[in-house]
């Protein structure tokens, strides 16, 4: 590999600051892998937790009463856990972290929608104080108390959205295997 190959390479996965110390950008390399970690952890627990028990999550699916098609649900309650699994794979790994944060993003926001309708639904029929109202939301772990899952889906969706903006940093996979791709083709 020559010079002008490795520039190209520590330039693409370290763009240049624009009149700013390294600090800040080694800040954004931190928060952006520990927020991986983070997110990829909570995604496989969860991921496996479904996927280990099928049956149970095929139950609380059917309660939200979204899809109509038998065949659809269990296709749903078969393949979902699996791809939240793979999702976080792929963060801890640091592949396709932006790809990986977006579609967790894109499930975090309607899964976080219809937790929401069927508390306020439950709330307004049992005339329950709202953050008092508990039920098995589907998401692996059993009975929680509906303000914390709402905070804890919030805080989800913003490390997804940090992981949209910052940049990938030599922790990741992807660097890895971009720098041994360009010295193994000389």
């Amino acid at each position: 590999m020559n010079n002008r190959q490795a520039v190209d390479i520590e330039t693409m996965n370290n763009p240049p600051a624009s009149g700013s110390s390294s600090l800040p950008r080694r800040g954004q390399g931190v928060a952006g892998l520990v927020g991986r970690w983070i997110l990829g952890g909570v995604f496989i627990y969860m991921g496996l937790t479904k996927a280990l028990h099928p049956v149970d999550f095929l139950k609380v699916l059917r309660q939200y009463e979204m899809v109509e098609s038998h065949v659809l649900l269990n296709l749903i309650a078969a393949a979902l856990p699996w791809f939240e699994v793979l999702c976080g794979l792929l963060l801890l790994a640091g592949i396709a972290v932006r790809g990986s944060a977006l579609l967790l993003l894109g499930m975090l926001i309607p899964f976080t929608l219809v937790v929401l309708k069927r508390a306020l639904a439950i709330h307004a029929a049992k005339a329950i104080p709202f953050c008092a109202i508990s039920f098995d939301c589907g998401c692996g772990g059993g009975a929680v108390v509906i303000c914390h899952k709402l905070l804890e889906n919030g805080f989800l969706m913003l490390l997804s959205l940090l992981l949209l903006t910052v940049r990938a940093n030599r922790s990741s996979l992807r660097y890895d295997l971009l720098k041994s791709g360009q010295s193994g083709g000389k």
